[in-house]
């Protein structure tokens, strides 16, 4: 079953009654999630919590849902041995959650191009480098091929925000000439990547809602790809009837949620004044308040103030770098292996996701960039981008090393590859420890190894299998920020 059609069973399979009761018990999840307040009252008030529900907007009595937010009743969820179906309305949430993170998962899939095996390749090592590197928060990434901005910058302005957003500059209006263009750009991310290129989505450092047209190219996308995109904005309330036409799309298409983040609880009130239960169902409420149970990414404009924290707290000079903590779990709001677009500068950058840093602060990498004037030269830029950064095996000339998250052990017979989430075990070869410090030592190229084991009387092919292993796990170390990694010429090409 595709993304799509999974999407749609969420929902098609429930009765009127089911749908009618997840959208009250999704409104309390909400509100427990974002509001320190209400957490407070209804612990304050557990034996009889339903007029502070209904104080709160709640149309549902916390009683039936015990096991969801009461500490007393945790241990009864998700356990079919303990719940006795006393708390049938809990269970169905729970239920409900888990057919959602199927969905997710099948958005991984989704993405694996059948049409271009190179970058299926790499977008495969991105998911691998990602899953050990970043731990549970992985999870959440479903890897997209492509992202497209129909702005520059953003109005919002969040102080956490992830990846940095600039100041808003203009949106890219809807104009015959404009449209002719956005389509032929989606036309050229299908005929190169397949129908993986339908698992892209169209903000990113923008938010959609800041174009006012942004509805008519999703009509666009959905056209070509047969896949209406998932839209999350911080804006739902800034142009209503934008909003509106937007949850109407999905409500009709069913392939993907529509989501909105919510900054502050007073922002929550009003969504909830403007729309029902029923009308939010298959709208995710992404709460990122003040006192929100959800972690913000330690990220982008998050990671600075983080460095700003910890820079008072340890009384360190202004001047000095403090680099992000590795024990930060949530690391990177990024999500996409692939293609970052702009249709406005008409530029694309290849990106993956990756642990924020000095060297990488918006918590993805950036491998090349190139510029395009029509959709004939966007598709020759992305397969150029292609060609240049996605090499299919390691190169001769390549500076071989690990992975600097991950460190390097020798043990008898081999190593050991070791990070906070991650380890790698090499013994199966009778030249696994000899290889291994080779590569620890990081100043000796692919073919430079190959002729030492070569020398040692190793046979060439197991040994070119052996590195082409390693490079397929993702444990070596391929960011674009270490030079000696060989990939073709860097450029950007000018417009």
């Amino acid at each position: 079953m595709d993304s799509k059609s999974s999407y749609r069973q969420i929902f098609s399979t429930k009765t009127p009654q089911e749908l009618y009761d997840l959208a009250r018990i999704k409104r309390f999840m909400e509100r427990l999630t974002a509001d320190g307040e209400f957490r407070k009252a209804l612990s304050e008030n557990s034996d009889n919590p339903f007029p502070i529900a209904k104080q709160f907007g709640i149309e549902i009595d916390p009683l039936e849902l015990l096991p969801l937010w009461h500490r007393n009743y945790l241990r009864y969820r998700n356990d079919p041995c303990l719940s006795d179906k006393k708390w049938p309305l809990a269970e169905a949430w729970d239920a409900h959650i888990k057919t959602i993170l199927k969905h997710r998962d099948a958005l991984v899939e989704q993405g694996t191009s059948r049409t271009n095996n190179k970058f299926s390749a790499w977008r495969e090592r991105q998911i691998k480098r990602c899953n050990s590197e970043l731990g549970s928060s992985a999870l959440s990434i479903v890897h997209p091929v492509v992202a497209y901005e129909l702005s520059q910058g953003c109005t919002v302005g969040c102080w956490f925000c992830g990846i940095s957003a600039d100041s808003f500059k203009g949106s890219y209006n809807y104009s015959d000439k404009n449209a002719h263009f956005w389509q032929g750009v989606l036309k050229q991310s299908l005929a190169i990547m397949g129908p993986a290129a339908s698992t892209g989505f169209c903000y990113w450092a923008t938010d959609p809602c800041d174009n006012p047209e942004y509805d008519r190219f999703l009509e666009d996308y959905y056209k070509v790809f047969g896949v209406l995109p998932q839209t999350t904005t911080a804006i739902p309330l800034k142009n209503i009837e934008l909003t509106r036409r937007i949850m109407a799309l999905h409500q009709k298409y069913m392939c993907n949620p529509n989501r909105f983040s919510v900054l502050t609880v007073g922002i929550l009130d009003k969504i909830y004044k403007t729309f029902t239960p029923d009308e939010l169902l298959c709208t995710e409420l992404v709460v990122q308040t003040k006192n929100s149970l959800l972690t913000k990414a330690v990220a982008g404009k998050a990671l600075e103030k983080y460095k700003r924290d910890q820079r008072k707290l340890l009384g360190v000079p202004k001047t000095d770098v403090i680099k992000s903590s590795a024990e930060l779990d949530h690391s990177t709001i990024a999500c996409v292996s692939g293609f970052l677009v702009n249709m406005m500068s008409q530029t694309v950058e290849l990106i993956a996701p990756t642990r924020a840093s000095e060297t990488w602060p918006k918590g993805y990498r950036i491998y090349g960039a190139r510029h395009f004037n029509n959709p004939e030269e966007y598709g020759k830029a992305i397969s150029d981008l292609i060609n240049t950064y996605m090499p299919e095996s390691v190169a001769g000339d390549t500076l071989l090393s690990f992975r600097s998250d991950l460190e390097y052990c020798p043990t008898a017979e081999g190593y050991v590859l070791e990070g906070k989430y991650y380890k790698f075990t090499s013994t199966s070869l009778p030249f696994a420890k000899y290889m291994g410090e080779l590569i620890h030592g990081a100043n000796l190229t692919a073919d430079q190894i190959l002729d030492k084991l070569i020398t040692r009387g190793e046979d060439i092919f197991v040994a070119l299998t052996a590195i082409q292993e390693l490079y397929d796990l993702s444990v070596l170390n391929d960011d674009p920020a270490y030079k000696r990694f060989k990939y073709k010429e860097y450029k950007l090409l000018e417009a």
